[in-house]
């Protein structure tokens, strides 16, 4: 069993390298290097929930070669990134970058905290029940005429 799971694991570690083409590699160690680091970093736009380092998508293949030929033109890692979020836009980056555009999206965790939290004090404190108040006289008589009725 033991080593079932150890196959699983180790095919499901490797499963992401399958994605990557030999044809698609770059010649250059370091160039390739840093490619694998920028696709890690953006989203694949058919798949949507993996990088397009990951994804076998021809869309992220025609990324990933888009990638590889800015690095090739010299282009910094940063530049390589402003180029394809100028072109797909910012949902392309797996992180999206703090910005006045993505404001609502870094932001509404922080608010449903903050919205949940105060909800919770409100009702704590609408939780309080009243301090008791002694009985009166009357109903002193008619707790004890109802325990001794049979």
């Amino acid at each position: 069993m033991r080593r079932l799971l150890a196959i699983l694991a180790f095919v499901a570690a490797i499963s992401p390298a399958f994605a990557l083409t030999p044809d698609e590699q770059l010649k250059d160690p370091a160039l390739e290097a840093r490619a694998r680091v920028i696709s890690a970093q953006l989203r694949c736009l058919v798949c949507q929930n993996q990088s397009i380092d990951d994804s076998e998508a021809p869309l992220a293949k025609d990324l990933r070669t888009l990638v590889r030929e800015q690095l090739t033109a010299g282009k910094s890692d940063a530049q390589v990134l402003d180029y394809v979020v100028a072109r797909y836009g910012q949902f392309v980056l797996l992180k999206p970058r703090f910005e006045p555009e993505t404001l609502i999206l870094w932001g509404t965790p922080f608010a449903v905290l903050l919205v949940a939290g105060a909800a919770m004090i409100l009702r704590r404190r609408r939780a309080h029940v009243a301090p008791e108040t002694p009985l009166s006289e009357d109903e002193k008589r008619a707790l004890e005429r109802t325990l001794q009725s049979p």
